[in-house]
């Protein structure tokens, strides 16, 4: 392990094959094949999510959340800013007073700690998030336990494409 790895404190994090973008410049258009259930990623019990795009160079992505019952994505803060739309369903923050609806739009400055959880009024959610930087998860004091970026999350989505049948150059394809 090289010496920038022990300071950095994420010694755990394996190597990580970083793709550059096919083209940076090239618009990105598909068609969302929603009832291919393989193109959702499991994130936790109840949870996944759709990506749609990977913007390597700015360390961004976005993509589609969507939970049934007690889908729970664990307390986290976002270093950026992330911006969310709500598609289908009822969700909201364990530490806000607001419930996201269909045609809801939020933005979260960077810096906010929470926690998303399903609303029981509908029982399901689907989001479009757009995430500017990563994700740190937290405990109940603070803190971090876990790290995502759009590294981390493009090799997650790697190994679910390859493990059913889409590939890797399904993913190479949302990268810009």
């Amino acid at each position: 392990m090289n010496e920038m790895a022990k300071l950095s404190g994420f010694e755990h994090i394996e190597h990580i094959d970083i793709p550059l973008p096919k083209e940076a410049s090239k618009e990105l258009f598909f068609q969302t094949d929603e009832d291919d259930e393989r193109v959702w990623m499991p994130i936790s019990d109840n949870v996944h999510i759709r990506p749609l795009l990977f913007n390597v160079v700015q360390g961004t992505w976005c993509n589609i959340v969507k939970a049934q019952g007690e889908g729970l994505v664990g307390r986290h803060r976002h270093p950026a800013p992330v911006l969310g739309y709500t598609l289908e369903g009822t969700w909201g923050y364990l530490e806000g007073d607001w419930i996201g609806r269909a045609g809801s739009f939020i933005y979260e400055p960077a810096g906010e700690t929470h926690t998303l959880v399903v609303h029981p009024d509908e029982g399901h959610m689907k989001v479009l998030f757009h995430n500017m930087g990563p994700i740190l998860y937290v405990d109940e004091k603070g803190e971090q336990t876990g790290y995502e970026d759009v590294f981390t999350r493009i090799a997650m989505y790697k190994k679910h494409c390859i493990s059913n049948g889409l590939g890797e150059e399904f993913v190479d394809n949302l990268c810009r």
